[in-house]
């Protein structure tokens, strides 16, 4: 166990990112008070000198050392097991902070205690007048369980206008930066660690709602986030994982009366995405992927509905909309449209 004082652990997942640390840790050591919070690296093992990089150039930072990659959940949830601060930030290695970008988000937690997380308005590093498709200003999921945000629907990005400045109540907080609290954390058991990455915090931000706290949006703290730093937009990797873990969590968090009705929805709706894919990109990397992603997950079910039966979460109420119907049948594309 690492001991602080500080009330915030800002926390960077690492592996093999020492450019990305190069870039964009500055940012965190000059603009993250010191007062509050402590900055930690959790490094999954890496072998291109990241441990040796922060050793030198920051010596404030606390570094935490897996023995093996872990990925994003299961490297998350050892390292966390060993911080005690009150509050988790947990932070990508290529996200940029801005001036005072901690306060608003910890000044509302401090002041509402039904708050379990929050994030920033994610703004795009590389063109910083529009969201990030990572977050945006707050994330959601609709009535199948697809997930959309505050400025972003699918692959339409918005603008950054000031339409979503207002702090909201929404569904889940981007893992891209988000703040959590400790205990909470901890009730909850962490991430699942089945899901390796991605999604892993919505599912988390699920769990957080079935136990009565809420997550939210609070847009005058803003970070710039790159994007793809670990695994390119493009990746046939992250379609298999996205298409899986979105299966797993809406049947571990979804009642089963739900769950009979919209399932086979999902099916059709996602054979259609998949034929879409493959017309799109010309290739069967991303097609086959989706396939692979529906073989684990039937694999997995019987494991996933132990763990159903055994946490027994109550299911909440999704957005009665569903969201591919609204994006390309009703060419609703902006958040604010719907």
């Amino acid at each position: 166990m690492i001991k602080s004082t500080k009330k915030i652990a800002i926390v960077v997942i690492n592996y093999n990112g020492k450019n990305l640390l190069k870039k964009f840790l500055p940012s965190l050591v000059k603009y993250s008070d010191i007062k509050i919070s402590d900055i930690f690296i959790v490094d999954n093992n890496s072998d291109d000198g990241s441990v040796d990089f922060i050793k030198k150039n920051y010596s404030s930072v606390k570094i935490i050392q897996n023995d093996k990659n872990y990925g994003y959940a299961k490297g998350y949830n050892v390292g966390l097991n060993k911080i005690q601060s009150q509050y988790l930030v947990l932070i990508n290695n290529d996200v940029e902070v801005s001036e005072n970008w901690l306060d608003p988000m910890f000044n509302s937690m401090e002041q509402n205690k039904k708050i379990g997380s929050c994030q920033p308005k994610i703004l795009s590093y590389k063109n910083r007048t529009t969201f990030e498709y990572a977050g945006a200003a707050g994330g959601y999921l609709d009535y199948l369980g697809y997930p959309y945000c505050r400025g972003r629907i699918f692959d339409t990005v918005e603008l950054d206008k000031g339409q979503y400045d207002s702090p909201k109540e929404i569904f889940w907080s981007s893992g891209a930066c988000m703040m959590v609290r400790n205990k909470l954390f901890k009730k909850l058991e962490g991430f699942d660690e089945s899901f390796y990455a991605h999604m892993e915090e919505i599912d988390l931000c699920w769990r957080i709602k079935g136990l009565g706290f809420k997550n939210f949006c609070f847009p005058k703290s803003i970070v710039y986030h790159l994007g793809g730093g670990t695994l390119n937009y493009n990746s046939p990797k992250k379609t298999y994982l996205n298409f899986r873990n979105n299966l797993i969590m809406i049947t571990k968090n979804e009642s089963l009366i739900s769950l009979t009705l919209k399932l086979p929805f999902r099916l059709f709706l996602d054979i259609l995405a998949s034929i879409y894919i493959l017309i799109k990109n010309k290739s069967l990397l991303h097609f086959l992927e989706i396939i692979k992603a529906y073989v684990s997950f039937i694999i997995k079910l019987p494991h996933i509905l132990f763990k159903k039966e055994k946490t027994k979460m109550n299911s909440n109420k999704l957005n009665k909309s569903i969201i591919p119907f609204e994006y390309y049948l009703r060419g609703k594309k902006r958040f604010s449209d719907l």
